[in-house]
C-alpha cells in the first residue's frame, strides 16, 4: 500500500473533526465534499450557510451537508468564544469588544477557538490565507508543544526513487517561518521533522540530514 493510501486508511479508521475556516473558497469546498464522500474525517465548516448550500449546488456537491456548517455571525457560542479569547489574551491588552469582532469576523480565530474548547482536533487553512495569517491565532491561541518554542512545517517528498529517503518518501523540514534559526531552534525543527518522519510517515528510525541555503 503506497504512502498516501496509508494515510487514508488510518485517517478512515480513527476520524478527526477538522475545521475548514475558508468554508466558501472553490477549491476548500470541493476537497471538502470528497473527504466527505470517502469518510475520511468529520468537518466543521465555517461560513455563511445560506451561501455554502448555493455554492455546493453551483458545483454539484452532494455531500456538503454531511459537515457541520457554522455561521461565525450566528454561532450560539459565540460569546462564550470571545470572553476566552479575552481571557487568553487580556495581558496583551485585548478587549471583550475586540475578541468578539474576531471570533464573528476572522475564521481562523473562531476556528482556533472551536480546537481550544475541544470541539475540534485540527485546522485546514492557506486557500485564502497566508502563512502569517493562518499562524498568528494558532500562537496566540494554542500555542506550541510543549518543550518547543518556535515554529516550523514539513512536506513530504514522494519520489520515485525507492533507495532515497525510507522508500522514496523524504520529509523535509520547512524552516520558512523562521528564516535565519538559531541553533537551537534548528534542533527544535529537526526534532520536530523526525517526530513527523515518524508519526505521519511511519518511518520508525528516521536519518537527519541538515541543509544549509
Amino acid at each position: 500500500m503506497e504512502l498516501v493510501e496509508q494515510l487514508i486508511a488510518r485517517a478512515k479508521a480513527n476520524k478527526q473533526r477538522i475545521v475548514l475556516p475558508e468554508g466558501t473558497e472553490e477549491r476548500t469546498l470541493k476537497a471538502a465534499n470528497q473527504v466527505l464522500t470517502d469518510g475520511v474525517a468529520d468537518l466543521i465548516i465555517l461560513g455563511n450557510v445560506d451561501e455554502i448550500h448555493e455554492l455546493a449546488k453551483q458545483w454539484g456537491l452532494g455531500n456538503i451537508d454531511k459537515a457541520t456548517i457554522i455561521d461565525p455571525a450566528t454561532s450560539p457560542k459565540k460569546e462564550e468564544y470571545a470572553e476566552l479569547l479575552a481571557e487568553l489574551r487580556k495581558k496583551k491588552g485585548m478587549t471583550i469588544e475586540q475578541a468578539r469582532k474576531l471570533v464573528t469576523e476572522n475564521n481562523l480565530y473562531l476556528g482556533c477557538m472551536i480546537i481550544k474548547t475541544e470541539g475540534a482536533d485540527g485546522q485546514i487553512s492557506g486557500a485564502l490565507s497566508t502563512t502569517g495569517e493562518t499562524l498568528r491565532p494558532a500562537l496566540q491561541i494554542i500555542k506550541c508543544a510543549p518543550g518547543i518554542s518556535c515554529v516550523s512545517g514539513a512536506m513530504l517528498l514522494l519520489t520515485h526513487e525507492k533507495a532515497m529517503g525510507n522508500d522514496g518518501v523524504i520529509v523535509m523540514g520547512d524552516v520558512a517561518v523562521t528564516p535565519n534559526p538559531t541553533a537551537d531552534q534548528l534542533a527544535q525543527i529537526a526534532y520536530t521533522t523526525a517526530q513527523t518522519a515518524h508519526s505521519v510517515a511511519g518511518m520508525t528510525e528516521p536519518y537527519i540530514a541538515m541543509l544549509s541555503y
